[in-house]
Parts: C-alpha cells; structure tokens; sequence
C-alpha cells in the first residue's frame, strides 16, 4: 500500500490543476475524483467524458488505476486526459492511496 501524505503532495503537484477531490466539487479540466476508487468510468455529473471513457465500461479499482495512471492514453486510445502518466509504481501508489481516502 502506498503513502498517503506523499500521494496528497502527488495529487496537488500533478492532478489538481485539472481535478477537485471535494465532495461536491466542481469539474475542472478533468472530472472531481471524490470516490473515484470503485466508481464505474464516465459517471461524474456535469462532466463532458470522451467517447472512449463513456465506453470503456471500467470500475476504477485500485488495480486499473495503476495501469491506467502509468500510461492514460495506452490504456484508453480516445481519451481526453492529456497527461504522460506517472511511470514510477511507488507514486502511482502512493497516488492511489491518496486516491482512496476520498470518500464517505
């Protein structure tokens, strides 16, 4: 399992300019991620998702978001989320860590 406080400084230096992680928050650039892990893909209200992620018919587990944060546009061609990744699997999961305390 990943680091929390390092996955939050990951978040802020990387995801936040283009995501909110509040409950309730707005879309920015990219959807708000509160309750990303577990959430089927293309869900967020008020969101204008690419073809490929409305389709793409994935749960966001710990274990996807791994794959796909390493390399977004190799695991889903078609999306809009223009980020090269995070190539070293301690950030992705510390990340992911991070990623999992957004919720209820």
């Amino acid at each position: 399992m990943g680091d929390i406080a390092k996955g939050e400084k990951l978040f802020k230096g990387r995801a936040a300019q283009c995501h909110t992680a509040t409950k309730g928050g707005g879309n920015g650039v990219g959807p708000n991620l509160f309750g990303i892990v577990g959430r089927q893909s293309g869900t967020v209200e008020g969101f204008s998702y690419s073809k490929a992620n409305l389709e793409s018919g994935v749960t966001w587990t710990p274990e996807v978001l791994n794959v796909y944060l390493e390399n977004p546009k190799k695991f889903m061609p078609g999306t809009k989320m223009s980020f090269a990744g995070i190539k070293k699997e301690k950030e992705r999961a510390d990340l992911i860590a991070f990623l999992g305390t957004l919720s209820e």
